[in-house]
């Protein structure tokens, strides 16, 4: 088990990651998945040997309340029908944490529940935010779970210039589910919960 590190570097580094990521040519992605509310790409992940994911859409609601129900908080383990447990460990300055959190089954339980404990880091960036993480070897694995390892994620959250109230919603992620999988079932299970959780953020800044 590691120590928790230096967190303004490692957030630093970590927003400069994201931002090189989102400036990733076009060509460079191919379509995983579309559905009404996001489209899904994939391209190889320079950090593992599974995919890096890019998810996008419109959201019709402020930058702000819609990270809000991003990023560690009470409103994430509300309407994330795939986070089933969420704690906050540590917190730092700079709106940094350190949080655990599980996740449920998915195909049919083919992937077993899994545990993530992440650094997360909310920043702005140009006219909206930035909210990212990484995963951490940091506190003891729980019985009944694998820990898996999310490599640098994060979410641009930017409103629309002709229409300020609707947000355009940009997520990278990659995370290394780990444990005995066939990779196709991953693959399957990463592009279909990218776009269903468009479908539920969206239903749940309705309500």
């Amino acid at each position: 088990m590691d120590l928790l590190p230096n967190s303004a570097p490692l957030a630093r580094k970590l927003r400069n990651t994201l931002i090189q990521y989102h400036s990733t040519r076009d060509s460079e992605w191919r379509v995983a998945k579309k559905t009404k509310d996001a489209t899904v790409w994939r391209k190889p992940s320079e950090e593992f040997s599974g995919y890096l994911y890019k998810a996008q859409g419109v959201v019709e609601d402020v930058t702000n309340r819609i990270v809000d129900h991003i990023r560690p908080g009470p409103y994430r383990l509300d309407w994330d029908s795939l986070m089933t447990t969420m704690d906050i460990m540590e917190t730092f300055e700079e709106n940094c944490c350190v949080m655990r959190y599980t996740t449920a089954g998915q195909l049919w339980n083919i992937i077993a529940p899994r545990e993530f404990v992440d650094f997360s880091y909310t920043t702005s960036y140009k006219d909206g935010l930035l909210t990212c993480g990484i995963s951490l070897d940091y506190g003891e694995v729980r019985p009944n779970f694998v820990r898996g390892f999310n490599h640098p994620c994060g979410w641009f959250c930017i409103p629309l210039k002709d229409c300020p109230s609707h947000s355009l919603l940009t997520g990278y992620i990659q995370t290394e589910l780990r444990g005995m999988l066939p990779q196709s079932a991953v693959d399957t299970a990463m592009s279909s919960t990218l776009a269903n959780f468009y479908s539920d953020l969206k239903k749940a800044l309705k309500t």
